[in-house]
């Protein structure tokens, strides 16, 4: 990536705590001249206090602090606003519990220079997931086909959340529109980004179930991310 492009790591969490303090600085080994923010929802373990102690020794890095647990797809935004409003060049999301591998960061960058959104897949040839039972694969192949199904997305990978944006393309979103509160945000926004005519190129990454704190997903989770993407499709 050129150097004088400016780069933004979102990182949405919710107690964090184990892992932000180990992820930030593989982020800074891979992508060294990037910023991180860090969107936390007041989480009980103290995870915003880790932030900001974080911060504080390294310009780097920023906080945004939410009075409560507001939903996965709300922080998301709010990162998308910080990276318009702050001139970013590029946005990168990622997991903060290291289930997206820190080393894929420079392909996504790389892919960016060519694609408005390169989207982290596990879905497509070298990519992969490991530590998942057989419900955690069958929700999340089902909630892929419905999306391609119902909302015409092409790519193979569309509910994770490891994907590098141009900060351009991302402007022209229209985010007061967002409807996703929760995890649909995903593919609401490859929809969204579908709908101004952005371009997008899959990346291969081996996801790795988390092994610090608890997975936050659940069978409730996924069918409303399957109600929020019928009327997104079919709504006015």
């Amino acid at each position: 990536m050129p150097a004088d492009r400016r780069l933004l790591v979102t990182l949405c969490t919710y107690n964090e705590r184990g892992n932000i303090g180990r992820l930030i600085p593989e982020i800074h080994r891979h992508a060294p001249q990037a910023d991180v923010l860090v969107i936390d929802d007041n989480s009980p373990d103290g995870t915003g206090e880790l932030a900001d102690e974080l911060a504080a020794g390294d310009q780097r890095i920023h906080v945004l602090h939410r009075p409560g647990k507001q939903g996965l797809g709300t922080a998301t935004v709010a990162g998308f606003r910080y990276g318009i409003e702050h001139d970013y060049d590029l946005l990168l999301n990622m997991d903060a519990d290291f289930s997206h591998p820190p080393e894929t960061i420079p392909a996504l960058l790389e892919t960016a220079s060519r694609a408005d959104v390169a989207v982290g897949s596990r879905y497509v040839a070298g990519g992969g997931v490991e530590g998942w039972g057989p419900h955690r694969h069958v929700m999340s192949w089902g909630i892929n086909t419905y999306a391609r199904l119902i909302l015409g997305l092409k790519t193979k990978d569309n509910s994770g959340s490891f994907r590098c944006y141009r900060v351009d393309k991302l402007a022209e979103v229209d985010l007061d529109r967002i409807r996703a509160r929760g995890y649909a945000i995903q593919e609401e926004i490859l929809y969204r980004c579908r709908k101004v005519g952005c371009t997008f190129e899959e990346v291969p990454f081996v996801f790795k179930d988390r092994t610090v704190g608890e997975s936050k997903i659940s069978w409730k989770d996924a069918v409303g991310a399957l109600w929020v993407l019928l009327t997104l499709r079919f709504g006015k």
